[in-house]
């Protein structure tokens, strides 16, 4: 007999269940809505939203959790010789729309479609004129080739999509964030649910109960310039 699984519906009140009642593969309810509001209190909570077209909003909280922690991140030779040889030119926060457009509609390997609905590129816009999601881009000839937008809250900044359109263009992307990271004092990065790709950039597996501990760090600390070399050294002055 199949079991009956009770997954609990949010109504208007602004709140989430405990993360500790998440169901074995992460999701924890569905339901309510992407406000500035909620969405703040998901990410401060350890909780992102993640579903596709013609689907109720799903909220989750997997256990294990993707992270990278930026001083901890090398930035690999090829890339930063990329970067030295100026083939690419970089910007934040000058074309978040049409950042989080690419990442709708560029294929990715290995995947099906897309979780970025108009709805979510309309909360995460309307996130981002209020101040609380950022994108990093990659021009080419003054043309978008590579970007990636996310979240930051104190600290913490919770990666949500990345696209390239040329080779390396989101590794380049990657590697502006990261420095971006380092000279702004943010100590925790959210991948989420690791793959392949973000394994390879850096990103590991931490417990939830870890990932919270941390969490709370970041979102608790002041900002503190992290002394590094890494930015110096494959930034562009």
């Amino acid at each position: 007999m199949a079991r009956v699984v009770y997954l609990p519906e949010l109504g208007k009140n602004l709140e989430f269940p405990s993360v500790d009642t998440a169901l074995e593969d992460g999701i924890l309810c569905f339901g309510g809505d992407l406000s500035i509001e909620r969405l703040l209190l998901a990410y401060r909570s350890g909780i992102f939203p993640w579903y596709g077209d013609e689907q109720p909003i799903i909220w989750w909280s997997p256990d294990p959790r993707a992270v990278m922690f930026p001083e901890q991140i090398r930035i690999s030779h090829s890339v930063r010789k990329l970067i030295k040889k100026r083939h690419f030119s970089f910007t934040k926060n000058a074309a978040f729309a049409e950042v989080i457009a690419h990442c709708q509609s560029v294929p990715r390997f290995e995947q099906e479609g897309t979780w970025i609905t108009k709805e979510m590129q309309s909360a995460y816009i309307a996130m981002h004129q209020a101040g609380h999601a950022h994108s990093y881009e990659v021009w080419q000839d003054d043309i978008l080739v590579g970007g990636l937008y996310g979240v930051k809250i104190g600290n913490a900044f919770f990666g949500e999509s990345m696209f390239s359109l040329v080779s390396n263009a989101s590794k380049v992307a990657f590697a502006h964030m990261i420095a971006d990271h380092l000279e702004s004092g943010i100590t925790l990065c959210d991948c989420q649910v690791a793959n392949d790709h973000t394994l390879s950039l850096g990103a590991v597996e931490i417990s939830r109960v870890e990932y919270l501990k941390h969490l709370r760090c970041a979102l608790n600390s002041e900002s503190q310039n992290i002394e590094t070399t890494i930015a110096q050294d494959f930034l562009p002055s």
